[in-house]
C-alpha cells in the first residue's frame, strides 16, 4: 500500500531536476466528509488539493496557497487551499440543474468551463500576496497547471494526478536551473535537456494505478532504477479547516450591523456554517450587541461542530 497521508520529497543526484509524490487518504476522507460530490467533480476536487499540495513543495513561504478554477461551465468554483505546514482544505460549487456526470477530470468542457486557474500565495498576516492567472486550457487540470509553470514561474514542470472516492495522488517533477539544482553535478546543458525529456517520458508510464497504491520507494525504483535518486523523509499531510469565530465576526461586521441584526430578529440567533468543515458559528443577541458595540466578537460566544 502506497505512503498515506504524507509527501514525499525527491532529488536527481546527477541532474537539476526534482519531484514530489504526495497521498491524500484520511486526509481527503476527512475533506469530503460532510460533501456529496457527483463523481467526476469529486474527483476533480481531489486533484485539485494533490496539486494545491505539490505546488506548495515547491515554495518556501509561511502562510496559505490557493488553486482556484473558476469558469462558466456548471463547477462555477473549485478551490484547493494548502498551509506551508501542507495543511488542506477544499471545496467545489456547481449548478446542480446544468451538471451532467461526463467523466472524471474533464475540467474545461464538462465541468469548468471557460475560465481561468488562479495560484495565490498569502502570509498569514496578509502582509505579502503573490498571484498568477493562466487560462484553463486542455481537458485536465495536469494541463493547465503545466501552462501555468511555464508563464508564472517559467519552470519547466510536469504533474501526474489521480483521485477517486477513497484517496487522491499526485507527482510533480520539476527542472531547475542548473546553478540552483540541490545536488547537481556541472553538467552540460545538452546532457540536462536530454535527462529532462527522459524521465518525462518515463514518467508517462505511470499508471493512475500505480500512482494510487504503490509506496513512493517503490514509484521511484520502477521508473527511475538507473538514475541516482534521493528520497527524503516524508512530511504529514492532514485536513486543517481555517475558519474561526473571529474570522466569522470579521464578516457579520463586513456584512453590516443592520443586516446582521435583520437575521436576529428572525431567527433568534445568527449562525454561519463553514463550507469547508461544515462548523457552525451561532452567535446570540448578547453575541451581536458585543460584536457592534465594541467591535470585537465575544471570546464567551457558542461554537457549534
Amino acid at each position: 500500500m502506497h505512503d498515506r497521508d504524507c509527501l514525499h520529497r525527491f532529488i536527481f543526484e546527477q541532474y537539476p531536476i526534482r519531484g514530489h509524490l504526495v497521498h491524500l487518504d484520511a486526509a481527503w476522507r476527512a475533506l469530503t466528509l460532510h460533501h456529496e460530490y457527483p463523481a467526476a467533480i469529486r474527483d476533480t476536487l481531489g486533484e485539485a488539493v494533490a496539486a494545491s499540495l505539490l505546488l506548495a513543495a515547491t515554495v518556501k513561504f509561511e502562510g496559505v496557497l490557493s488553486l482556484q478554477l473558476q469558469g462558466d461551465g456548471p463547477v462555477h468554483l473549485m478551490l484547493a487551499q494548502c498551509t506551508s505546514g501542507l495543511g488542506v482544505r477544499g471545496l467545489a460549487r456547481y449548478r446542480e440543474g446544468e451538471y451532467t456526470d461526463a467523466g472524471t477530470g474533464a475540467v474545461r468542457v464538462d465541468l469548468i468551463g471557460t475560465g481561468n486557474l488562479t495560484v495565490t500565495l498569502e502570509t498569514d498576516d496578509g502582509s505579502q500576496r503573490y498571484q498568477g492567472i493562466v487560462p484553463i486550457s486542455g481537458q485536465r487540470l495536469a494541463e493547465s497547471l503545466q501552462v501555468y509553470f511555464e508563464n508564472s514561474e517559467q519552470l519547466p514542470t510536469r504533474l501526474w494526478l489521480h483521485a477517486d472516492a477513497s484517496g487522491a495522488s499526485g507527482m510533480l517533477l520539476q527542472k531547475l536551473p542548473i546553478a540552483d539544482a540541490p545536488g547537481a553535478h556541472a553538467v552540460e546543458v545538452a546532457a540536462v535537456d536530454d535527462a529532462w525529456r527522459r524521465v518525462q517520458l518515463i514518467g508517462e508510464t505511470l499508471t493512475p494505478e500505480e500512482l494510487r497504491t504503490l509506496a513512493d520507494a517503490e514509484i521511484l525504483h520502477r521508473l527511475f532504477n538507473e538514475d541516482d535518486v534521493r528520497l527524503f523523509e516524508p512530511a504529514p499531510v492532514y485536513f486543517r479547516c481555517r475558519c474561526s469565530r473571529e474570522r466569522v465576526s470579521g464578516m457579520l461586521q463586513s456584512l453590516g450591523e443592520a443586516e446582521t441584526r435583520s437575521v436576529l430578529a428572525e431567527r433568534g440567533e445568527v449562525e454561519v456554517r463553514c463550507d469547508f468543515c461544515n462548523r457552525a458559528h451561532v452567535f446570540d443577541a448578547v453575541d451581536i450587541a458585543q460584536l457592534f458595540n465594541a467591535g470585537v466578537a465575544s471570546d464567551s460566544g457558542r461554537s457549534v461542530h
